[in-house]
C-alpha cells in the first residue's frame, strides 16, 4: 500500500476484501497486541499466541462488518485482547479446579490384575478346534503371519480368512471358560 490509510479507511477496505488491508492491519497492530500479551500473560509463546487470536479475531469481524464505529478500530482491537486474555485466565483456571478435585484420581496407577493362563487347556482347546481353524489361529498368532499371507497359504480370501478367524477364537474362548 502506497498511501497510508486511516483506521476508517483500513476497516472499510478489509470489509470489501482488500488483503493488502488485511496485511497492513497486521503491520499496525500485531505489535500493540504482541506487547499487551508480554505485560499480561507473562510469556513470549502466549503472547505470540495471544496475537494469532486477537488478529484472527479482528479480521473476521472487520470481514463480516460488525465492527459499528470504523474509527474506533485500536480501542476494538484493544477490547479483544482484554476479553481473550480473561478467557485464557478463566480457562487455566478451570483446568485447575477440575485438576484440584479429580488430579489425584488421574495420578493414581491403575492395576490391572490378568488371570493366571492355564498353558495345558490353552494347548487342549488349540487341539481340538479342526484343522483349518487351527492353522489359522498357530500362522496368525503364533507365526505372526499377516492375513493375505495366511490366506494365500490357505487358498481362501482374506474376508474368509477374517470368518475362520472369528469362529476360530469364539470357540477358543468357550472352551478356555470351560463351557466346551
Amino acid at each position: 500500500m502506497s498511501v497510508e490509510l486511516n483506521d476508517t479507511e483500513l476497516v472499510l477496505q478489509i470489509g470489501s476484501g482488500d488483503h493488502d488491508a488485511e496485511a497492513e492491519l497486521f503491520r499496525r497492530m500485531a505489535p500493540r497486541v504482541r506487547l499487551y500479551g508480554l505485560r499480561h500473560l507473562r510469556d513470549e509463546a502466549a503472547a505470540d499466541d495471544l496475537t494469532q487470536m486477537v488478529l484472527m479475531t479482528t479480521i473476521e469481524a472487520l470481514r463480516a462488518r460488525r465492527l459499528r464505529e470504523p474509527e474506533k478500530l485500536a480501542a476494538f482491537v484493544l477490547g479483544t485482547c482484554r476479553m481473550t486474555v480473561m478467557d485464557l485466565r478463566r480457562n487455566a483456571q478451570r483446568k485447575g479446579h477440575i485438576l484440584e478435585q479429580f488430579g489425584t484420581d488421574l495420578l493414581k496407577p491403575v492395576s490391572f490384575s490378568m488371570p493366571a493362563l492355564d498353558h495345558d487347556r490353552l494347548a487342549r482347546c488349540v487341539q481340538n478346534l479342526r484343522e483349518r481353524e487351527r492353522t489359522v489361529v498357530v500362522m496368525t498368532f503364533y507365526d505372526e503371519q499377516t492375513g493375505a499371507d495366511v490366506a494365500s497359504f490357505l487358498g481362501v480370501s482374506e474376508t474368509n480368512l477374517r470368518v475362520i478367524r472369528h469362529r476360530a477364537i469364539h470357540e477358543l474362548r468357550k472352551c478356555m471358560e470351560g463351557a466346551a
